[in-house]
């Protein structure tokens, strides 16, 4: 039977025309646009096929990326979630079960991709702030035998987005890879925002991700690539991952024009993140003193509120500061507002003042 519903239910819409331009875009920080200068390195980027093996920009990514994060090799992917499903297909057979916390990226955002790319279902836990502890993991994993599924891998998110932008310790991520490994499962880290925790946390990306087999690292983020992400891991799951990006299509041409914006963020984003957070914090503070609102004190650069408590939902909040040009998001019922480099100290204080204002009408 042909459906008759023609509504749109996953093309994104454009924007509306009837609200004004977009002045301070706190919707997320992968709204953020190259510099200039980012433009003028990709414009400058020598290229090849970087399927055929020789684009030198992707290579020098590539391996810079490798290096950065101790692994023995790593691969350019057009984005985040394709090297999360990626790592999860060469990780996973059919039937196989991943353990993740119950708000990760791969169980909330990708469309069902672990079950859809490789058969493999997840155990969610639970866990605050987007994170599960050791004991919790331990508990979780069942003895091998021919009844419950296979358990392959364990699946951290760094840093826990919908946890609030929330920075796994050290120690955790250690004793958690370290429990995986010794139950013979794998570990694998989505590292969106890795960096961001890393500057936080003071600690160096080799370090973060020493317990997990593979790792990646967002740029269209807080370091302002427009697109891109690389997936880093033994030289051998490589080699795997590029047989799946292949076959997802995530093979490219001349990708060092864009490997160049990450290069580019590389030596110039990196250490700005720093100036993320601070803004980050300043809103923070700004929002609980209004009453009513409920904040959660960010790590990073993720400030989640819940307006609520002053009789004001946070779709509506978003509602009222779209006509102001001003963007925030909502997720499961919070607002959420996200500082990046394309977001200065005043923009947080008029953000705040706006929402003051319309919290106190």
């Amino acid at each position: 039977m042909v459906a008759t519903d023609t509504a749109l239910h996953y093309t994104p819409r454009k924007p509306d025309p009837r609200l004004p331009p977009v002045r301070i875009n706190l919707y997320s920080d992968t709204q953020t646009k190259p510099s200039p200068a980012m433009k003028a390195a990709m414009m400058a980027a020598e290229v090849g096929d970087e399927q055929h093996g020789d684009d030198p920009t992707v290579w020098a990514l590539c391996d810079r990326m490798a290096a950065l994060l101790g692994k023995e090799a790593a691969v350019f992917l057009p984005s985040g979630t394709m090297c999360n499903q990626i790592a999860i297909r060469v990780h996973c057979r059919p039937g196989d079960e991943i353990i993740a916390h119950e708000t990760a990226h791969i169980v909330t955002s990708e469309h069902g991709g672990p079950w859809a790319n490789a058969g493999a279902g997840v155990r969610a836990l639970k866990g605050e702030r987007g994170m599960f502890t050791p004991e919790a993991l331990k508990a979780a994993i069942t003895p091998k035998g021919r009844y419950a599924a296979n358990q392959a891998l364990v699946e951290v998110e760094q840093t826990a987005n919908i946890g609030g932008g929330a920075v796994w310790p050290k120690a955790q991520l250690d004793a958690v890879a370290a429990i995986a490994h010794d139950a013979g499962l794998a570990t694998h880290m989505d590292g969106a925002r890795l960096m961001n925790a890393c500057v936080a946390a003071g600690v160096t990306p080799a370090e973060m991700t020493a317990g997990y087999d593979s790792v990646w690292l967002d740029f269209t983020k807080g370091l302002g690539a427009p697109l891109g992400a690389v997936l880093a891991g033994s030289a051998r799951f490589i080699d795997e991952a590029w047989r799946w990006k292949q076959r997802m299509g995530g093979s490219m041409r001349q990708g060092g024009i864009c490997a160049a914006a990450c290069l580019y963020a590389l030596d110039h984003n990196v250490d700005r993140l720093a100036e993320d957070h601070a803004n980050a914090k300043s809103l923070a503070r700004a929002l609980a003193q209004i009453e009513g609102v409920v904040v959660q004190e960010p790590d990073t650069n993720l400030v989640f509120f819940n307006p609520s408590g002053t009789g004001t939902s946070a779709a509506t909040l978003a509602a009222k500061l779209a006509e102001q040009g001003i963007w925030i998001s909502v997720l499961n019922g919070r607002a959420r507002a996200c500082t990046h480099l394309d977001v200065s100290a005043a923009m947080v204080e008029e953000a705040a003042a706006a929402i003051r204002a319309i919290l106190r009408r």
